[in-house]
């Protein structure tokens, strides 16, 4: 049986990107992204609930992170769930969950100008790492010519 391992996180980063270099030349980069939902609870109260996810991106994904991205920039993060099992010095089996980059986009850092926003690469393992193409304009809604009598050409 196949399954489906993706995950979609829109977020502020909490901190500024990790760089580690690998023997091998390669690069890795951790960070951690900030998401928040805001809901009424029973009592009527307005609660802001935040959740903080482990980020990792490889390879050129994480030349991009390191060249472009600071704490407290939003990004657009697709990924991969991926959860290590080590044991802590007590000889407990402790559990890591983080979410393997495979896609960003950037949200043009700490601004809110809308133009920024607008002009904000994205990558991704699948776009050989260039940004995507401006999006296909919608058309004109159709217009109906006459008074809505049964002239329909159907």
């Amino acid at each position: 049986m196949a399954g489906v391992n993706k995950v979609i996180l829109l977020g502020r980063l909490g901190s500024d990107p990790e760089v580690r270099t690998l023997p091998s030349g390669g690069k890795v980069v951790n960070f951690s992204i900030a998401t928040s939902e805001n809901y009424t609870n029973r009592n009527g109260e307005k609660v802001e609930q935040t959740e903080w996810h482990r980020i990792e991106l490889w390879e050129n994904l994480a030349n991009i992170a390191e060249q472009y991205l600071k704490k407290g920039d939003m990004a657009y993060i697709e990924g991969k769930i991926r959860t290590e099992k080590w044991t802590d010095q007590n000889g407990q089996d402790k559990y890591t969950t983080r979410i393997r980059g495979t896609a960003i986009q950037l949200l043009g850092g700490r601004s809110s100008n809308a133009e920024e926003s607008d002009a904000a690469p994205s990558y991704g393992n699948n776009s050989n790492f260039a940004p995507k193409a401006a999006p296909v304009p919608t058309p004109p809604p159709i217009e109906m010519a006459g008074d809505g009598g049964d002239d329909l050409p159907f």
